[in-house]
C-alpha cells in the first residue's frame, strides 16, 4: 500500500508521517513531543532519526517485534522452514519466538546502559540486519509473493482513482478545509484496513458479487 500511495503524494507517502497526521489533524490528540517524535521516526529509513531516548526505544522495539513475529508467521505458513533461518541469528538469539525477542531486547538494554545511548551491541545489530535482509529476499519480496503485491497495488490505485472521480463518497470526517481533494482521498484510503479495502474494491468494481 505504501508504494502505491507514494505514486499520488509528492515526495512519497510514509505510514509514519500519516500516523502523525492522524493525531495532529484527523483525530487531534494532545501528545507530547516524545510521543510524536517516536511515531514519526520509528522506521529505520526515516532520517533524521529519533532525537529522544523514547524515540530510540520505539525504533528498536518496532524492528524487533516485526522481525520476530514475521519469522514465526512465515514458519507457521510454511513459507520458511526453521532450518532455512540464518545460522548466525540462531546462534546469537536462540530459538525463534519469545527467546529471540528476549535476546534482542536485552542486547539493546545492556549496550544502552553501558554507553548511555539507545543502541544495540554492534555485532548483534549486524546479525539483526542480516536477518532482515534474509526476510526481504525469502519472504517480503520473494517472487512467489509478486501476484499478491501486484493485486494490493491495483486495489489501492483503483480506489484512489475512483474516489477522485466520486469525491461525494469520501466520508465527511476526511473532508478538511485545509486539505485538497487528493489529500482527502489518500487519507481515506490510507485509513482502510486490508479487508475493508478489498471489500470496497469488490463492491465498486465487481458489483455482480453483491
Amino acid at each position: 500500500g505504501e508504494e502505491a500511495l507514494s505514486e499520488f503524494v509528492e515526495g512519497g507517502w510514509r505510514h509514519s508521517d500519516q500516523s502523525v497526521r492522524i493525531f495532529e489533524v484527523l483525530e487531534p490528540l494532545n501528545l507530547t513531543h516524545q510521543v510524536t517524535e517516536a511515531i514519526r521516526a520509528h522506521p529505520w529509513r526515516v532520517e533524521p532519526g529519533p532525537t529522544t531516548h523514547e524515540g530510540g526505544i520505539v525504533r528498536y522495539a518496532d524492528r524487533i517485534a516485526y522481525l520476530a513475529h514475521d519469522v514465526e508467521d512465515a514458519v507457521r505458513a510454511d513459507a520458511l522452514k526453521p532450518e532455512d533461518l540464518p545460522a548466525d541469528a540462531l546462534v546469537a538469539f536462540g530459538e525463534p519466538g519469545k527467546q529471540w525477542i528476549d535476546s534482542m531486547v536485552h542486547a539493546v538494554i545492556d549496550h544502552s546502559l553501558a554507553t548511555g545511548e539507545i543502541a544495540m551491541d554492534p555485532a548483534l545489530l549486524g546479525v539483526m540486519h542480516n536477518l532482515r535482509a534474509f526476510m526481504f529476499e525469502r519472504v517480503y519480496v520473494a517472487p512467489s509473493m509478486e501476484p499478491e503485491r501486484r493485486r494490493a497495488k491495483e486495489v489501492v490505485r483503483d480506489l484512489v482513482a475512483h474516489f477522485m472521480n466520486h469525491p461525494d463518497e469520501v466520508p465527511d470526517s476526511y473532508r478538511h478545509d485545509d486539505a485538497d481533494q487528493l489529500t482527502q482521498v489518500v487519507d481515506y484510503v490510507a485509513g482502510m484496513t486490508d479487508r475493508f479495502a478489498v471489500a470496497a474494491h469488490d463492491r465498486i468494481f465487481r458489483p455482480a458479487l453483491f
